[in-house]
């Protein structure tokens, strides 16, 4: 490569680091008069242009850049991305499976088209897509976050479950992942495991009200007064709504 070249498009990746969208948009249509066959090029001023809101330019680089290669795998997720925003969603999936008939073993494509079929409420096609990414890349724990978000909905708790511990294996210090496997097994009628889930949600954040609030729920299904009082109480600690809290409060008088 070119030095001048080298240090321009630096400049311009700089730029676009910045968020300086306009003037890095500028620099890399410079580069273009040095190289107009460089893929790579069209889909960073692709990239500008989305980012500054003109879609349709946007797109017309990206397609640029994928006559020139068409293989460049982050082009087809940036087009399925304008597609989304534009709630295209049928636009998106095609032109994905397409990528994915071209690059079967990329997992960050099956990816993106799982998370576009649930965004479609295709659920059966989404879990095919992201059983795939696990095929292919087994430590993907978002795909078994996602996964277990399909099952949660379509009321299959024993696989959400599953899923939700698998993603607990690479991720033990998020509150919402802690929350979300107390949902499934509180769903799945297994109390003491969602009580369990929701004591490291808030041992991990102690400024959680959301945990605080379904501990006094489960704990007062249970029967465990005195519990459901105390992280009741901890809970009106928190910036709760008026509303909100006056429930509460109605609550810890009936206990």
């Amino acid at each position: 490569m070119d030095k001048n070249f080298e240090n321009q498009l630096k400049q311009a990746m700089e730029l676009f680091k910045k968020r300086d969208y306009e003037n890095a948009l500028e620099e890399f249509k410079k580069l273009l008069e040095h190289d107009n066959k460089n893929a790579h090029l069209y889909n960073n001023i692709g990239l500008c242009y989305a980012h500054l809101g003109q879609n349709a330019e946007a797109e017309e680089y990206y397609k640029k850049a994928l006559f020139l290669d068409d293989k460049l795998v982050e082009t087809y997720i940036n087009i399925a991305d304008i597609y989304y925003k534009e709630n295209r969603l049928w636009d998106a999936i095609e032109i994905l499976q397409s990528a994915i008939a071209l690059i079967p073993d990329n997992a960050a494509l099956r990816h993106y088209l799982g998370r576009i079929y649930i965004e479609d409420k295709r659920y059966d096609d989404a879990i095919d897509a992201l059983d795939s990414v696990l095929e292919i890349a087994p430590k993907n724990y978002d795909a078994n976050w996602d996964l277990g978000m399909v099952y949660f909905e379509l009321g299959d708790y024993d696989s959400a479950i599953a899923n939700f511990e698998e993603v607990l294996k690479y991720i033990e210090d998020n509150e919402l992942i802690f929350y979300q496997t107390a949902l499934a097994y509180e769903a799945n009628d297994e109390i003491d495991k969602a009580i369990s889930n929701l004591l490291k949600s808030i041992a991990v954040n102690d400024k959680f009200p959301l945990g605080y609030k379904r501990l006094g729920m489960l704990f007062m299904a249970r029967g465990d007064k005195q519990d459901a009082k105390e992280y009741f109480e901890e809970y009106l600690n928190f910036d709760v709504p008026a509303e909100e809290k006056e429930k509460i409060q109605n609550i810890l008088q009936r206990l």
